[in-house]
């Protein structure tokens, strides 16, 4: 059990350092909104993986909080680049 845990750990971890390094680079907006919707997910999985691991649901509230907040995100910057598009024309 202790290698999968690690084996996790370590996959999450450079996800998470692969995804940052996307932010901090972008080159577009677009890049940086989807790594930051990738990094919530992986934030979600961490969440999930703990609660599997040590059987409870307490996390629960917090994961649906995440997953609205990265709706909401997509959505506002989808609208910002579509209306900035409209204005460049």
């Amino acid at each position: 059990m202790n290698v999968v845990l690690i084996a996790v750990f370590v996959v999450f971890t450079v996800a998470a350092i692969l995804t940052l390094w996307r932010i901090v680079i972008g080159p577009s907006i677009l890049d940086r909104a989807v790594a930051s919707d990738v990094l919530l997910t992986e934030v979600l999985c961490v969440l999930g993986a703990e609660m599997a691991i040590n059987q409870h649901t307490r996390s629960l509230p917090i994961m649906l909080i995440i997953a609205a907040v990265g709706v909401f995100g997509s959505v506002s910057i989808a609208r910002f680049v579509a209306r900035k598009d409209n204005t460049e024309r």
